[in-house]
């Protein structure tokens, strides 16, 4: 459990939309963790969005397949600026056990300038991923 408080020091609240890039589904159940009443990162501010056009950060899980590539720049795309990046796991971060396969063509160059943060682990706890969140500075 996150142990420092928190102090919100006149931030606003983050907004996270989040894309599963094709991976096994285990980072995505740590991200669904952060909202649990064990870390409960709404009480820093932090929110899952249905809508790339109302996310501060683009939080990216699992390799990013040729299917998804397209579907990747289209919510890219949407978000306002200033856009920013969270890659987690590390099949997002360097395409992990699927860099051999044909099918994973992983994060469009330019979108490499975006990433603020990755969070490696195969998965990532909880708290790796709220401590990366935390360090965002609002708009």
């Amino acid at each position: 459990m996150y142990t420092q408080p928190y102090r919100h020091r006149g931030r606003r609240s983050l907004f996270i939309r989040h894309f599963a890039g094709g991976s096994s589904g285990d980072c995505e159940l740590e991200v669904a963790n952060l909202f649990n009443p064990v870390y409960d990162a709404e009480r820093f501010g932090l929110r899952l969005v249905a809508s790339p056009r109302h996310a501060d950060i683009l939080l990216i899980t699992g390799p990013i397949t040729r299917r998804l590539r397209e579907a990747l720049r289209f919510t890219f795309e949407a978000m306002p600026d200033p856009r920013r990046i969270v890659l987690v796991g590390d099949d997002a971060i360097g395409r992990g056990i699927f860099k051999d396969s044909p099918d994973v063509a992983g994060l469009p160059r330019e979108m490499e300038p975006y990433v603020v943060a990755r969070v490696p682990g195969d998965p990532p706890s909880p708290q790796a991923i709220l401590d990366a969140l935390l360090q965002m500075p609002a708009r």
